[in-house]
């Protein structure tokens, strides 16, 4: 976890001196961000990078790929839930050592922009949570890909580039030119992390933040659905050493 926090701060400073010089050179802001407001979303964004599932890897592409996953078949628990109960779990707590420090250390040190009314914090909190959640239920996807594909990794690395770069990770994606945001806005990563960080640092607010939780209830039942009917199938397909 301290390490996670000393990469969050490296990489936030890096951000900071690269997305600033953009703000400076277009005039004091650009698509409505100005220093304060873009020093808010890279600490914001820093902060989450522990907990939202990026990275494409579960342990649950490997207990398909050795076999285990048969045992987790006969557990009297739904595999699919349980697999992403656990990861959001575990992401949730990663938010106390590593996410909450680097935004504290961001605002003390370089200082952001944040909204007054707590509404933003507590309609943000549960958008937070829901991104998480539906990172983890994406990346059951990938995982479960492996009961027809058996090896993973390809399809983890392209989405490792493509998750980052689509929710916001790098820049937001206001920055993007029309068409890309159209595809951005056409997958659930911005769900993950920048309908989260627009909430939570007042981007957003009122009625379009409403809607912002509405778009991604709509992603995170859409992805559970997806993973139900790719468990189901991959259950009657699977086949391990012994019968």
């Amino acid at each position: 976890m301290f390490g996670g926090l000393v990469a969050n701060l490296t990489f936030g400073f890096l951000k900071v001196a690269m997305l600033f010089a953009t703000v400076r050179a277009a005039g004091g802001t650009v698509q409505g961000y100005d220093v304060g407001s873009m020093s808010a979303y890279i600490w914001v964004s820093q902060g989450m990078l522990g907990s939202v599932n990026l990275h494409g890897r579960l342990d649950f592409a490997a207990r398909i790929k050795n076999g285990d996953v048969a045992i987790d078949f006969l557990r009297p628990v739904n595999v699919q839930l349980a697999t992403i109960a656990t990861e959001v779990g575990k992401a949730v707590f990663a938010l106390i050592p590593r996410g909450v420090p680097s935004v504290a250390i961001g605002a003390l040190v370089v200082g952001m922009t944040m909204p007054s009314s707590p509404t933003s914090y507590v309609l943000g909190a549960v958008s937070l949570i829901i991104g998480i959640t539906i990172s983890f239920s994406t990346v059951y996807l990938v995982a479960v890909a492996g009961f027809w594909l058996i090896e993973t990794r390809g399809i983890q690395i392209l989405y490792m580039v493509l998750s980052g770069f689509f929710a916001g990770l790098f820049v937001p994606i206001a920055l993007f030119p029309d068409w890309l945001l159209v595809i951005a806005e056409a997958t659930p990563c911005p769900s993950m992390m920048m309908y989260p960080i627009d909430i939570l640092t007042g981007r957003t607010s009122g009625g379009a933040a409403y809607g912002l939780v509405c778009v991604q209830l709509a992603w995170l039942a859409g992805t559970f659905l997806v993973g139900h009917l790719m468990t189901t199938a991959g259950q009657r397909k699977l086949e391990v050493q012994g019968g």
